[in-house]
């Protein structure tokens, strides 16, 4: 006989099933802790597997997740974003004439890898570094906050807005724009000494992201990539980096423009950049942005990423003769295979 309550005079019967919902979501909430402390459900990217391979082709967090995930089970990948190298068989295969000294070709959603060159290898990565340049201040400073022009952002070499004036304060989302679409050193000094409080302070933040996301490979030495000696990575750093990128609204918002029109306090009131994407540029159907590279010693460089339909794909291309011939190449024989 269900358990019974007097109140106020009157006898009020209890009806148990009314907690049962609330009973249900504890207990797959405790049964999902003990699978992650297990290591049974395993979050990370995983390089290498086809579709049905095993621990190669399990499944991820997607990238719409939001807010920080917790730590993959097994204790070898430090976030899910981390990467572990199958032995597996890569499901495309490209023979390039000229290849690029490395470069991956993954499914943003699910970790599966579809093709790989020297995947570990470290290699100076230019305005890549741009990638994490981004990510460190989404993390940190708000859109709208102005950010005031200082000697030391404009003290740059390189690509540059070119459009910066001492002294003048111009809105984080705008230097945001002018870092990621052409590729901005004078962005990137900017943004760096606002938020880090000096570019020193900044490169140290940049490196801490770096070592929470489980980067092996990677190390800073400034916010704009424009010096090599010291500041590289490695294409499954860049892949792991690129959807953490793409987790912030804004970021992917702002790298899949071909150009874009912003009030900005100069003469005319407006600024115009153009993207640097080469798949963008040329209309590559479904590019969705990221970055673009290049310095002598890190010769040409891209991360790009695509979607069509429900798939979408990744590509890391290091020293390549022709990133964006290359990276079209890799995508269009990358979704031919996720429809199989």
């Amino acid at each position: 006989m269900p358990y019974t309550l007097f109140q106020g005079g009157r006898r009020r019967r209890r009806r148990p099933w009314r907690a049962l919902p609330a009973l249900v979501l504890l207990l797959a909430a405790a049964g999902a802790l003990v699978l992650v402390a297990r290591g049974d459900l395993d979050l990370s990217l995983h390089v290498g597997g086809g579709a049905g391979s095993g621990k190669g082709a399990s499944a991820i967090t997607p990238l719409t997740a939001e807010g920080p995930e917790p730590l993959a089970g097994g204790g070898t990948a430090p976030t899910p974003l981390g990467v572990r190298l199958d032995s597996t068989r890569d499901a495309v295969r490209v023979n390039f004439k000229h290849p690029p000294r490395a470069g991956l070709l993954f499914d943003l959603d699910t970790g599966r890898v579809l093709w790989r060159r020297n995947p570990t290898k470290p290699l100076p990565i230019a305005s890549l570094t741009k990638m994490m340049t981004a990510l460190v201040v989404t993390d940190r400073v708000r859109p709208r906050t102005r950010v005031r022009i200082t000697k030391q952002a404009l003290n740059y070499r390189g690509s540059g807005m070119g459009v910066l004036r001492l002294g003048r304060r111009v809105t984080v989302k705008s230097l945001l724009y002018g870092l990621l679409l052409p590729s901005g050193n004078d962005a990137a000094r900017a943004l760096a000494a606002h938020t880090g409080g000096t570019i020193r302070g900044f490169v140290a933040l940049m490196n801490r992201r770096a070592e929470q996301l489980g980067l092996s490979c990677t190390h800073y030495t400034s916010p704009d990539g424009y010096k090599d000696r010291g500041n590289h990575s490695c294409a499954v750093d860049l892949a792991a980096l690129a959807r953490a990128d793409l987790r912030q609204p804004l970021i992917a918002d702002i790298a899949r423009h071909r150009q874009a029109v912003l009030p900005f306090p100069i003469k005319g009131g407006r600024i115009y950049l153009y993207n640097h994407n080469p798949l963008l540029r040329q209309g590559y159907r479904g590019t969705t942005g990221l970055k673009t590279g290049y310095t002598d010693a890190a010769g040409r460089c891209l991360v790009a990423t695509v979607r069509r339909g429900r798939v979408r794909l990744g590509a890391v291309l290091l020293h390549s003769p022709d990133p964006g011939k290359q990276a079209m190449q890799l995508f269009d024989r990358g979704f031919r295979v996720s429809k199989e």
